[in-house]
């Protein structure tokens, strides 16, 4: 659909309404998340994929090489099978076995490269790759569909249908590194790259194929098993599978360490939703486009379930939310004028705060020419802002401070709740961890995601300073502040920088952040085992490698 872009004349949300936790932890993935927008540029280059390498034994040990082949480079996932004993498989970070491991490698591997490989990706933290590599992952069967599966292929039996409904996933990764961890290209090496170059694009590429290689192993295994009986998955059933994730609360962290990044991914998001806002009417086409999608979201939300207190109330209001919002969108609501905007505003007090997300994720789905071009924007060089304007003078850095963080000087900090926590970071892993200050050792070593506390000690110290002062004379007596001074001129241009959170109060929940950025990535189906680990369904309905080229373009979420 051609749609000509609008100039904006619907404000951008405020920080102050889309920077809460509680918001935050209702996203929904949406037309700019990374693994929709990878996908659609590896369409648009007319991408080729294959299997070079299929190495598997009876047992199903073994190693695969998937190539993604495109006009200017060939990105390769190395795989890696093994044979993983029942009580060793654990989604948690301090497991040292897994079902399978990968590594996404920058080119095409020689024989050479997969002997080194193997000897380092099955080690995942205790090997080292080299800067050939982009990422490093691995994933853990799904025990009881996968032997479901295997099961009923080698039987010469589709898999019960029910089954795959309510698992998703024969695997589901327990980490994918990238970005200079553990000796990977750092993310400099992707920058200038047209489609590796945007946001997690290369993290997606490999958990988009490792979806390929859980298939074609369980595939292999049911092959083995049944011999000349065995058949391969139906593929409308393949296209339901996706490839599941078990995140901790080692991602938390990064939404508050990468404030200018924070700050380009929100800024798209809410650009997007304020153009389609400034429509003036909804064509017919579009209106059918939405009503397609938000049955989709209908049908998503009810085979979406979870277990833990806070999602089960949230689940039960989304589907409350999607009904009402079906039946006021059959009632005429997209035929009046300004509809997108007057949708948003009705949603504002008819809707729960995940229906109003959900929503606001919808009405970008029939307009990807008014809203894709934002895509390339939501990378952006952390570098630039770095590096702290020491000619600025101490009442101008006050002022910033008053104006952009007036949401943590109301915090009073003192009482215990509001400081029960501390961020860590784990000797064993290296990993981020939550610790209870009045109950456990180490707040000597917290990390700084602390802000709205910084901000504050920063403020009472500001006040007893000049104000011509210049801010390189202030830091250079106090160098602690250095963090916060940071933060602060970084805010004073980019507003959606900052979480407008007490991160370290006793009711804070990390989930909210996991799901805002998982959200981001375009993962569907959150469902929290506490709070602070979350499972989630990845590439579910996507099309597979030899699909693409002929797949309706970006019409599976």
């Amino acid at each position: 659909m051609k749609i000509r872009p609008e100039p904006t004349t619907v404000a951008l949300r405020p920080a102050s309404q889309v920077m809460r936790l509680a918001r935050m932890g209702s996203a929904h993935q949406s037309r700019l998340s990374f693994m929709r927008s990878l996908l659609r540029s590896l369409k648009r280059e007319n991408w080729r994929f294959d299997r070079p390498v299929w190495s598997m034994d009876s047992n199903g040990v073994g190693h695969a090489v998937y190539r993604a082949i495109g006009p200017r480079r060939t990105y390769s996932l190395v795989a890696f099978a093994h044979d993983l004993p029942d009580h060793m498989r654990s989604d948690r970070v301090i497991a040292t076995a897994w079902d399978a491991t990968f590594a996404l490698f920058d080119g095409t591997p020689t024989q050479d490269d997969i002997n080194r490989l193997s000897q380092n990706v099955p080690k995942q933290e205790a090997g080292r790759i080299s800067d050939r590599e982009l990422s490093l992952s691995r994933a853990n069967r799904s025990v009881r569909l996968w032997s479901h599966v295997v099961e009923r292929l080698s039987r010469g039996d589709q898999p019960d249908e029910d089954q795959i409904e309510a698992v998703g996933y024969l695997m589901r990764t327990t980490a994918v590194y990238g970005s200079g961890k553990f000796g990977a290209a750092d993310r400099a090496v992707l920058a200038g790259r047209t489609i590796m170059g945007a946001p997690f694009h290369a993290e997606m590429l490999a958990v988009w194929l490792i979806r390929s290689f859980s298939v074609d192993l369980v595939e292999h295994m049911a092959q083995i098993k049944g011999g000349e009986r065995a058949v391969r998955i139906d593929p409308a059933l393949r296209h339901r599978l996706g490839i599941g994730n078990s995140t901790g609360l080692g991602m938390a962290p990064f939404l508050v360490n990468h404030p200018a990044l924070l700050n380009a991914w929100m800024t798209a998001r809410e650009t997007a939703i304020a153009r389609v806002r400034a429509l003036p009417n909804a064509t017919q086409e579009a209106q059918e486009v939405f009503r397609r999608r938000l049955s989709r979201a209908q049908e998503n939300v009810t085979g979406w379930h979870s277990e833990h207190p806070v999602q089960i109330p949230k689940l039960k209001a989304l589907r409350t939310d999607l009904d009402l919002l079906a039946t006021h969108v059959e009632s005429g609501a997209l035929d009046q004028a300004d509809p997108w905007n007057t949708l948003i505003g009705w949603s504002d007090t008819a809707l729960s705060m995940e229906g109003q997300e959900q929503l606001a994720s919808l009405i970008l789905e029939p307009y990807g020419d008014l809203v894709d071009d934002l895509v390339p924007t939501m990378a952006t060089d952390e570098t630039a802002c770095f590096r702290i304007d020491g000619t600025m003078t101490v009442a101008t850095l006050r002022a910033l401070l008053k104006r952009d963080y007036a949401w943590a000087l109301q915090i009073d900090h003192v009482p215990a709740e509001r400081c029960a926590r501390f961020w860590y970071v784990s000797e064993e892993k290296l990993e981020p961890r939550l610790g209870q200050r009045h109950e456990e050792p180490g707040a000597e070593m917290e990390e700084p995601l602390d802000t709205s506390r910084a901000v504050c000690t920063l403020d009472a110290a500001l006040d007893a300073e000049d104000g011509a002062t210049l801010v390189a004379d202030f830091l250079l007596r106090h160098p602690e502040f250095r963090h916060t001074v940071r933060r602060i001129q970084i805010a004073a241009t980019r507003p959606y920088s900052e979480i407008r959170e007490n991160l370290i109060d006793a009711g804070m929940l990390p989930i909210d952040m996991l799901r805002c950025k998982l959200a981001f990535f375009g993962a569907s189906r959150f469902d929290p085992r506490s709070d602070r680990w979350v499972r989630i369904c990845l590439y579910r309905n996507a099309p597979f490698p030899g699909d693409l080229a002929n797949a309706p373009e970006d019409d599976w979420a």
